[in-house]
């Protein structure tokens, strides 16, 4: 059910925290803005808005979100363009993913209208947040997660709904490393792995750290069934560049829709490019790279924007792509989302929000 017409409650710091921040180094996900937009699900209807200082929150030890996995989340990010205007990326996009994540895990949907407004608030509180540096932005964490006190498996009857800003600077500060993973699995055919379900990122945490072990930064998925097809690059999508074609798995249960898949994908047609959304496997890669064939591969997500890979490791041997020099593709849709992003380009694709 939707909520009764919307009235947010105020609540501000006493004093910004604001100064205590290096703009100039700004690591990622460390640093929160003052405020956060805090909104509760009770008897079927969304309530009780509220804008309130970023800070702890209490809950009971049988609260069912912390037991039984009944937690979702996005992650979108703001931008300050050239003219000075708080801008976010395609928020409604992300709004309208957090649904079907909702849906997914039995949850409760949240009207995209009320997130919108909602964000809109929260950012003109902490406008001064968003850096002014075109290497930084502002991140926008909402997430939803269950608060009934019960032990029980079934799905909750309350909900709370947060969103909580912070400056960020990049996510990786160098080219990746990764291995291909034959025997841990992100996700299976049935599963939640099309949900942004905090399930699925802390089953990926061991491989990971095996493989960072071992000298890689990342994991390249492969599917739960044969370790053969190549599914999605740590916590981003993946896409190859296979001559003159951008080669990327197709979505589905196992593979999540990113919203800056869809954004290269769209980028990479207007500019020419021939694109597959397609199923290809590790051995294909491998095929490609020997033949000289293998011209680049990217990881696209959020946090990282596009990621640029430089080794995969399979079979005991690295390969090696190209120098960043030599990547034209990639380096010319970064610079595309750059410049939408940042106002210095018309936005044909109307994926740019102002927060008024």
């Amino acid at each position: 059910m939707e909520s009764d017409i919307m009235q947010i409650k105020v609540e501000r710091v006493p004093q910004t925290r604001i100064q205590e921040v290096d703009f100039e180094n700004i690591p990622f996900g460390k640093e929160f803005a003052d405020h956060m937009f805090v909104a509760d699900y009770e008897n079927g209807v969304w309530g009780d808005f509220k804008i309130q200082p970023y800070g702890k929150m209490m809950f009971f030890p049988a609260m069912l979100g912390l037991h039984y996995g009944q937690t979702i989340f996005e992650g979108m990010k703001a931008y300050r363009n050239d003219s000075g205007e708080v801008m976010m990326f395609r928020p409604e996009d992300n709004f309208k993913r957090l649904n079907v994540s909702a849906g997914r895990m039995c949850m409760p949907t949240i009207p995209v209208e009320l997130m919108m407004e909602a964000l809109k608030e929260l950012l003109k509180i902490d406008a001064a947040w968003v850096p002014e540096s075109k290497e930084s932005a502002l991140y926008i964490r909402p997430f939803m997660f269950a608060t009934d006190e019960f032990l029980g498996v079934k799905p909750s009857n309350k909900y709370r709904c947060v969103i909580f800003t912070g400056p960020v600077g990049p996510y990786y500060t160098t080219p990746l490393r990764v291995v291909v993973e034959e025997n841990f699995t992100r996700a299976a055919k049935g599963g939640t792995g099309s949900a942004k379900a905090g399930g699925n990122y802390g089953g990926s945490l061991y491989p990971t750290r095996l493989a960072q072990e071992k000298g890689y930064h990342q994991i390249l998925w492969t599917d739960s069934i044969e370790h053969k097809y190549i599914e999605e690059s740590g916590t981003m999508n993946v896409m190859f560049q296979i001559g003159d074609t951008l080669v990327t798995p197709p979505t589905g249960d196992t593979i999540l829709k990113g919203i800056t898949r869809d954004s290269v994908l769209t980028l990479a047609a207007d500019l020419g490019m021939k694109v597959e959304e397609r199923r290809i496997s590790i051995d294909e890669i491998a095929a490609a790279y020997q033949k000289g064939e293998l011209k680049d591969a990217f990881g696209v997500g959020t946090a990282a924007t596009i990621a640029p890979i430089e080794v995969i490791g399979y079979n005991g041997n690295d390969m090696l792509l190209p120098s960043m020099d030599a990547r034209a593709l990639s380096k010319k849709i970064a610079e595309e989302l750059r410049a939408i992003r940042y106002g210095e380009v018309a936005d044909k694709f109307g994926w740019m929000v102002s927060m008024n």
